[in-house]
């Protein structure tokens, strides 16, 4: 499989158009298994329209070289197709980020502020250019190594971007006019000060109640908050549910992120976008993968 072949744009694309979808009724997508403390997840989706199916497994590793690993089947009545997991989540998790910042971010926004260097950082800056030009991007990792290899990979993809690393969080989000945080913290990477006042968050790290990107403060004073799905946020997004619990935000306030594209909001100030990654999205890269003229 050659993820490559495909094109980020078309993903983003093919993702829209799967959370459109989701809005409407056309996804069975029941809650993502997850065993082992998060080390095994089992994923799942059902398109009713095209009776379509996709079910990814996935192990977690953090101290492993590949950290994840694992298998995804898509069938429908007239094919079957298996991949590698790995590369299609990195894609798909990108291609979230894409919608979500064509959706959200300013329509001159140029600077990217990327927060870790893991194994989702390279389709998170891909996806955020192929929708917002970057003019400067900025990488902050814990392990600075990371960083620079990152940059470098980058570079020859994008050199018309200045092409720099910072030494904080803070210091990496202080003048972006978007923001992607891919890390496994269990603590908020940034106060909500050091951002500025306007800014488009994408949060894709977390997917476990333990895990927090973000600061309580940007959750409830944000402008707009997408989700991919209330439900799955609410039961693994650890800022979501820690900000409910809290008392501090409303589930009310929580906008789904196929609604927001069948609607489109006007973005004000600051807005995020969390992510903990749904079935659909899946779904979506598969079939564009299935199709004959998507192999490699």
């Amino acid at each position: 499989m050659n993820t490559a072949k495909v094109g980020m744009a078309a993903t983003i694309d093919a993702v829209r158009d799967a959370f459109l979808e989701l809005s409407m009724g056309h996804f069975v997508q029941p809650q993502r298994l997850v065993f082992a403390d998060g080390h095994a997840l089992v994923m799942t989706a059902h398109h009713t329209p095209s009776r379509s199916t996709v079910v990814k497994t996935l192990s977690i590793e953090p101290g492993r070289d590949p950290v994840i690993t694992g298998t995804v089947v898509y069938s429908d009545p007239d094919t079957q197709f298996t991949a590698n997991a790995a590369p299609l989540t990195a894609m798909r998790t990108g291609a979230v980020v894409g919608v979500a910042t064509d959706l959200l971010a300013d329509a001159g926004a140029s600077h990217l502020a990327l927060i870790g260097a893991g194994a989702q950082a390279l389709d998170q800056v891909r996806a955020v250019h192929a929708v917002r030009p970057l003019r400067k991007l900025t990488v902050h990792s814990r392990t600075p190594a990371k960083a620079e290899a990152l940059l470098e990979e980058l570079s020859l993809e994008l050199p018309g971007t200045a092409l720099d690393t910072a030494s904080s969080a803070a210091d990496a989000v202080s003048s972006a006019d978007v923001v992607c945080t891919a890390t496994p913290a269990t603590d908020p990477l940034f106060p909500a000060e050091a951002l500025p006042e306007r800014v488009h968050v994408n949060a894709i790290g977390s997917y476990l109640p333990g895990m927090r990107e973000l600061p309580e403060e940007l959750l409830t004073t944000c402008d707009l908050l997408v989700v991919d799905e209330v439900a799955a946020a609410l039961a693994e997004a650890g800022e979501i549910i820690h900000a409910v619990q809290a008392g501090t935000l409303p589930v009310d306030r929580l906008v789904e992120l196929g609604a927001a594209v069948g609607d489109p909001p006007i973005a004000r100030g600051r807005t995020v976008f969390k992510s903990v990654g749904v079935g659909c999205q899946d779904w979506a890269v598969a079939r564009l993968l299935s199709r004959p003229s998507s192999s490699g």
